[in-house]
């Protein structure tokens, strides 16, 4: 959309010259090192939104722009049939100015992530005006913001303040405080983004109006419907399907790579963003010239670069390496399962378990059902009824030592039976471990357990416990 922010005034003519060098110079050159702390602290925002002064809080522009051209395109297709050619053309009309957004202004000027020959920058520069979303440079500029301080308070179209904020609220109220700096001087000294800046009102009322309506108007004689549908309501769902990427997206699905941020990954939104739908992939890959990397995932936008770069008009297509990309995935998959871990019951830590000496335990076996397997003393009290051995099996091992019965002797237990034993430890027998095999003493299900870097080492270890005179088996 136009810019929220009112232009600057024209610098005399003396000053021009000084204006264009700047326009060179990085903006985020020389900016402390805690810009983002010291800008919040430092830059006061205005006031919330006060109901009693609406009228001043709002970019009159850009709500005439979003509320009153839905309105006109309604008002216009009551009164107008739409043939099936000019449907047709609408859609594809729809996917070309889209494609201006997502291929040119997003992926190629926003974040570079391939090369374009001179026409196919042209072609993009003007169906990207087509879509009425400002011109590159100010579209790129705070696209750029959003990327790097996204979720805060400098992020244009910051998510935590509301889908509807996130979605057209930002350009339909005056801002609080100027998104953050992002510099877009590289843009500044690209000759076809210059061109287009330069036009841009020419090039809106052409591509927007012009060209929907004189197109169906000379091919079938249909002028007032490609004015109506490929023209009015074609932009409205330009308009939507962008303003998507920064609401839905930031909404709905998973977060397969990432979930420091809002960004999400879903079906639903690539199919109403021409393929921008897996942001959160994006977010963390923005150079990627992708947003969808399997082949089966909707990204036209993908394609259409593709097929450019196969006829030669563009190069250098930008891929994260797969190597860092799977990382990502397993970071993610890796804290989903430490959480589903976090809510399983596991065996007691060898540490926090009393040592016995081998007299006290054949003592404390007359009271109760006590078996030693693998240097851990069990408490067989619920479990003897329920063996599927019998319950005779167990009752012989009653005081006794039955690691090699348990370890395939009589019977090669399960692992499921291995994981229920664990969960049976009530003690260590002082010495542990008689047959020097730590394997044994360790639980199938804790052999490959999520640990963070500081819980590496295992607590199946020997035993360092110390029990000051003999311990009591609870």
């Amino acid at each position: 959309m136009s810019s929220v922010y009112p232009r600057r005034t024209t610098p005399p003519i003396s000053d021009k010259k000084a204006a264009n060098v700047d326009e060179f110079i990085p903006s985020d050159l020389n900016i402390p090192d805690n810009y983002v702390q010291h800008t919040l602290k430092t830059q006061k925002a205005l006031p919330p939104f006060n109901w009693s002064n609406w009228y001043n809080e709002i970019n009159w522009l850009n709500f005439f722009i979003l509320i009153f051209t839905p309105i006109l395109g309604l008002v216009g297709a009551y009164y107008t049939p739409l043939r099936a050619k000019t449907f047709w053309f609408s859609v594809f009309y729809y996917y070309m100015t889209g494609l201006g957004i997502t291929a040119g202004y997003h992926r190629l000027w926003a974040h570079r992530s391939y090369n374009a020959s001179k026409p196919l920058q042209y072609f993009l520069a003007m169906v990207g005006a087509g879509a009425v979303e400002g011109s590159i440079k100010w579209w790129s500029r705070g696209h750029r913001a959003h990327h790097r301080y996204t979720d805060t308070d400098l992020d244009p179209y910051n998510a935590h303040k509301g889908f509807t904020y996130s979605h057209i609220g930002w350009m339909i109220l005056k801002p609080r405080r100027k998104p953050g700096v992002a510099d877009v001087s590289d843009l500044s000294k690209n000759e076809v983004v210059r061109w287009q800046h330069r036009h841009y009102i020419p090039l809106i009322l052409l591509m927007s109006f012009v060209v929907p309506t004189v197109i169906p108007w000379l091919l079938w004689g249909d002028a007032m419907g490609g004015y109506v549908y490929a023209g009015i309501l074609r932009l409205c769902f330009v308009h939507h399907s962008t303003f998507c990427v920064n609401s839905l997206a930031h909404w709905l699905g998973e977060a397969p790579f990432d979930d420091k941020h809002t960004p999400r990954d879903h079906l639903i939104t690539a199919l109403v963003t021409i393929g921008e739908g897996y942001h959160n992939f994006h977010h963390q890959f923005p150079m990627d010239y992708r947003n969808a990397i399997k082949w089966y995932q909707y990204d036209p936008t993908k394609w259409f670069i593709w097929a450019m770069q196969q006829i030669g008009l563009a190069s250098h297509l930008k891929v994260f390496p797969d190597n860092e990309v799977r990382k990502g995935q397993l970071t993610m998959q890796l804290k989903k399962l430490r959480e589903t871990q976090e809510t399983l019951a596991w065996p007691s830590d060898s540490n926090d378990l009393p040592v016995i000496s081998w007299d006290s335990f054949q003592e404390q076996a007359q009271k109760r059902p006590l078996v030693l397997i693998s240097g851990f003393i069990h408490d067989m009290t619920n479990f003897i009824d329920e063996h599927p051995g019998g319950p005779h099996l167990l009752i012989k091992m009653i005081g006794k030592d039955a690691t090699t019965a348990f370890f395939g002797g009589v019977y090669d237990h399960s692992n499921a039976a291995h994981n229920l034993l664990a969960m049976k430890r009530v003690g260590v027998l002082n010495g542990g471990h008689p047959h020097g095999l730590e394997d044994k003493s360790i639980p199938p299900s804790q052999r490959l357990k999520i640990a963070r870097y500081n819980e590496l080492s295992s607590p199946y270890g020997s035993s360092t416990a110390y029990s000051d005179g003999e311990g009591m088996v609870y």
